[in-house]
């Protein structure tokens, strides 16, 4: 295997992981009745449309279809691939949907 075959294998083993990182999102924002696309813009107001977000949320199912994802587990993922920002976020509604529960 050369240099740059490599090299794109990598890349795209990131990209893929990268996807099945939003679709966590996504999924998680949806089970628990959030839009996912707002609050992306909210932790990135800079940034245009996401298109992987996009993409990823022809890929989500009902709350009722989908199986539990933890709030650790969505925080975990967001912040292994540097997405602080977005995991501040949804701390935030975490916290909030905490609050509702009580």
């Amino acid at each position: 295997m050369s240099k740059k075959e490599m090299e794109d294998k990598i890349i795209e083993s990131y990209q893929n992981d990268e996807r099945m990182m939003i679709l966590v999102y996504a999924q998680w924002c949806i089970n628990n009745e959030l839009d996912p696309q707002t609050l992306y813009e909210e932790a990135y107001p800079e940034q245009m449309t996401n298109k992987t977000l996009q993409d990823v949320l022809e890929l989500t199912v009902p709350k009722e279809e989908s199986e539990n994802i933890p709030d650790q587990t969505v925080l975990n993922v967001l912040q292994l691939f540097g997405n602080d920002d977005l995991a501040f976020i949804v701390q935030r509604e975490i916290d909030r949907l905490d609050k509702k529960k009580k």
